[in-house]
């Protein structure tokens, strides 16, 4: 099981404004640790902690931080119209559209994605294969 995630960013205050714009909608809370960010859910009391963790930070070594080739991060949303709305939030935080909200062609009947890059040029989906919305073609 994943347990954390973690991207790089050199600007923790772009960071924040770019996740806090769509992960408190998807239930992540926020919480500051060392000077940066831990996106994490709720933890219901007597039960584990849902995984992952998603963290955002400076480099550990110091050096500036660098998106990976073919890195991307995923979150669920729970309808089309929720990816919509995350993917316009996203932007108007400072992101950069790396795909509209829509249907691809490669995947399921279903899936429906957007595709953005944080400030730092980490590329993050947002999508939606809720069984119970019209799917690609339908």
């Amino acid at each position: 099981m994943i347990v954390y995630v973690t991207v790089g960013v050199d600007d923790i205050e772009a960071a924040e404004r770019f996740y806090s714009a769509f992960l408190p909608a998807l239930g992540y809370g926020l919480e500051y640790y060392h000077g940066d960010l831990c996106y994490a859910l709720p933890v219901v009391p007597g039960q584990t902690p849902t995984h992952p963790e998603f963290y955002v930070k400076r480099p550990f070594n110091g050096a500036s931080a660098s998106a990976g080739n073919g890195t991307m991060i995923a979150f669920e949303a729970s309808s089309q119209q929720q990816v919509r709305d995350l993917h316009a939030a996203a932007l108007n935080a400072g992101g950069q559209d790396e795909g509209q909200p829509g249907f691809r062609d490669d995947y399921g009947a279903n899936f429906f994605v957007s595709y953005l890059r944080d400030p730092q040029g980490n590329k993050i989906a947002i999508f939606s294969s809720n069984p119970n919305e019209p799917g690609r073609g339908g």
